[in-house]
């Protein structure tokens, strides 16, 4: 008997940002149905992406496909997968329900792993006055209303929390839920 369908969600890091790392989203998809995945979709060209595998493990999927985008392209992403319901369960724990009005200042950066040495007071320091912040196990939830461009916590995040992270705005994490109510 065969097993069945998981969908996974990958947020890739770093892929078409400032000129590097660059790659198209329909080669990207060609690479992840040339592994056997199916029904590939992305969203947006700083990689999003949904598909569906027999791979119950995120960690063994998300290196076979890293390792399979460097052999090819000649760089290697990194690359966190989530389950439909982690991304859902992140949205239903976001404390900024307020922000949702506002989606690009809303931002979920999700954890490689839980930032077991995160410093309170030094993010306290580096944020602005208008900046509101929350770490949960699998995300940092960041409320900028002044624009993720000009927040100072924003450029520092991951070195204060000292594990990676890959963020995406309000907006595209409900673009991303829609395309798996979709499929």
């Amino acid at each position: 008997m065969a097993k069945s369908m998981q969908t996974w969600i990958a947020l890739f890091r770093g892929i078409n940002v400032g000129g590097k790392n660059i790659l198209p989203m329909a080669e990207l998809r060609q690479i992840l149905e040339s592994l056997g995945l199916e029904n590939v979709r992305t969203y947006i060209q700083s990689g999003n992406v949904l598909f569906d595998s027999r791979a119950r493990l995120a960690s063994p999927l998300g290196k076979k496909i890293s390792r399979c985008i460097e052999a090819q392209k000649g760089f290697r992403p990194e690359i966190l997968l989530l389950t439909p319901k982690g991304l859902q369960d992140a949205v239903k724990s976001n404390p900024f329900a307020k922000a949702v009005s506002d989606p690009q200042t809303l931002h979920f950066l999700f954890l490689a792993e839980p930032a077991s040495n995160f410093d309170s007071e030094a993010v306290e320091a580096v944020k602005s006055q208008s900046e509101e912040f929350r770490l949960t196990e699998k995300v940092f939830y960041l409320h900028a209303p002044d624009g993720i461009g000009r927040s100072r916590l924003a450029a520092k995040v991951e070195k204060l929390l000292g594990i990676r992270a890959t963020g995406r705005n309000f907006r595209t994490v409900e673009k991303i839920l829609a395309m798996v109510s979709d499929s």
